[in-house]
């Protein structure tokens, strides 16, 4: 399986840090946070990796390079500097991900678990995605889908942790430009052809520098 991390955002909220810095490139537990990831994912036997890139991508492609020092190869997808959000993203990697069902991971969020699940999980044949769900964190205290059984519903109950898995085929239905994912999922879940988990795990959406230094600190205290 290959996978797929988004460093595309500007990082608004993260402002000033994102100035001059990608918000992947940010820094928790001694090491940026695209690397984390960069590193279960391996763990978890997913060295094939694609990343997109906008807002000042040069600084994650000269950090990160093919990634051979960090044991993977990286494929990079640039997006100019204003980006294609996440749908529009994934649309425009697709000749870099392959025919194969592949795993989708945001990068600039924080999950404290065993990558395995998702890079050992088979998504079932009639579902365009399968994607984990957790529990609301305070500042998101209404969601964004529920489950039903192991179907996704478009009502709030839990939060989108930003990790799936999807088919490739799914996105040809979108031209090439700038597509947000959440209309999509919520199209295929009318068709009841997107599943979920719901992932109990310690997860961070790494939104604001305040929730960077918490995370940081939790970090360096081990």
């Amino acid at each position: 399986m290959k996978a797929m991390i988004l460093a595309a955002g500007r990082g608004e909220r993260m402002r000033p840090l994102t100035d001059h810095l990608p918000k992947p490139l940010l820094a928790v537990g001694g090491k940026p946070l695209i690397q984390h990831h960069i590193e279960k994912l391996k763990t978890a036997g997913i060295t094939e990796l694609v990343i997109n890139h906008a807002w000042l991508g040069h600084k994650l492609v000269a950090y990160l390079g093919n990634g051979s020092a960090f044991g993977v190869t990286i494929r990079w997808s640039a997006e100019g500097d204003s980006g294609l959000e996440t749908a529009g993203g994934i649309r425009q990697a697709l000749t870099l991900l392959g025919h194969e069902p592949f795993l989708v991971v945001n990068g600039d969020i924080w999950i404290d678990t065993d990558y395995r699940q998702f890079s050992t999980f088979r998504l079932a044949e009639q579902d365009h995605a399968h994607v984990w769900l957790v529990d609301n964190p305070p500042q998101h205290p209404q969601g964004d889908f529920s489950l039903s059984g192991d179907r996704v519903e478009d009502r709030p109950g839990l939060t989108f942790s930003g990790v799936g898995i999807y088919r490739p085929h799914s996105f040809l239905v979108l031209q090439p430009g700038v597509h947000k994912l959440a209309p999509l999922l919520r199209q295929w879940m009318q068709e009841q052809r997107v599943a979920g988990s719901h992932l109990k795990a310690d997860w961070r959406d790494i939104g604001t520098p305040q929730r960077l230094h918490e995370l940081d600190q939790e970090l360096q205290r081990g």
